[in-house]
């Protein structure tokens, strides 16, 4: 299982959607043999993590029922565990109960949730008490009204508190790897969403009692902050995706969360190339 202190060169995450509502049509996978042609291409492309989810968050959306996102992810932890039992996975939720049943099912996985506890109280407790790395994102509000949450003084300083008073509580609760994820698109307008990847090294929080900082997941991967900016639609934004790409893995990135695990893996060859 890939932890805090095994990451020493950028990650690549590569997305699958096991719901239709995701913006981005590629990342959708309904069936199993959609499931499992996704899979293994990104696999093959080189994805050092592959993220599970079964609850669409884009803003504007409304969350499933806990039986349904359960329902829609449990075919495919059992394809993992049988046909893919070595790769490392994350799963996307907010619900500490999925956590557990998904636990029971295929043992250790990453935690990759949105609210960072916020929209669970029993996450962070079940999260230390199954240790398990945790990635937490800042968000305000719900899928539902978020876009109409975006007033900062000053988003960067304003992300960086919520993750410093995030990871005192964290530890305190007994979780050890931490990753954060300052949540591009979500409350947050372009303008915010560029200062934020502009400043994305002041994000840096030093590790206590270790070397090094927390890792930085970016997550920009065909959002609004670029095909609304460059009036395209999501498909037609590869080649920006990649250049954001880029400047986070500059500014301080270590995990890339992205739609397609080849070109991004092409970006983190040539950033290491560099010795950055």
């Amino acid at each position: 299982m890939i932890t805090i202190d095994k990451i020493n060169h950028p990650l690549v995450m590569g997305i699958i959607n096991l719901n239709a509502d995701s913006f981005y049509e590629e990342s959708r996978c309904i069936t199993d043999a959609e499931f499992c042609t996704r899979y293994e291409k990104l696999l093959e492309d080189g994805a050092h993590i592959i993220d599970l989810g079964a609850c669409s968050t884009r803003p504007g959306s409304v969350p499933v029922s806990e039986e349904e996102e359960w329902e829609r992810l449990k075919p495919a932890l059992k394809r993992v565990l049988r046909d893919y039992p070595a790769s490392e996975i994350s799963i996307d939720t907010f619900r500490s109960s999925i956590v557990m049943r998904a636990f029971d099912f295929v043992g250790d996985f990453i935690i990759n949730d949105i609210s960072a506890g916020e929209d669970d109280p029993e996450m962070l407790k079940i999260a230390a008490q199954l240790e398990l790395p945790y990635i937490a994102m800042h968000k305000r509000g719900t899928p539902e009204n978020m876009q109409t949450l975006c007033q900062y003084d000053d988003v960067t300083k304003t992300v960086r508190k919520y993750f410093e008073d995030f990871i005192e509580r964290a530890r305190e609760m007994g979780i050890k790897d931490i990753i954060i994820d300052p949540g591009f698109g979500f409350a947050k307008n372009t303008e915010q969403n560029y200062k934020l990847l502009k400043e994305l090294g002041d994000l840096k929080i030093g590790i206590k009692d270790g070397e090094g900082h927390y890792p930085i997941l970016a997550g920009l991967s065909r959002k609004s902050m670029i095909y609304k900016l460059l009036e395209k639609g999501p498909s037609e934004v590869l080649h920006a995706t990649s250049a954001l790409n880029l400047i986070a893995l500059i500014n301080g990135a270590s995990i890339l969360r992205v739609h397609d695990v080849k070109e991004a893996c092409e970006i983190v060859r040539i950033f290491t190339k560099f010795g950055v």
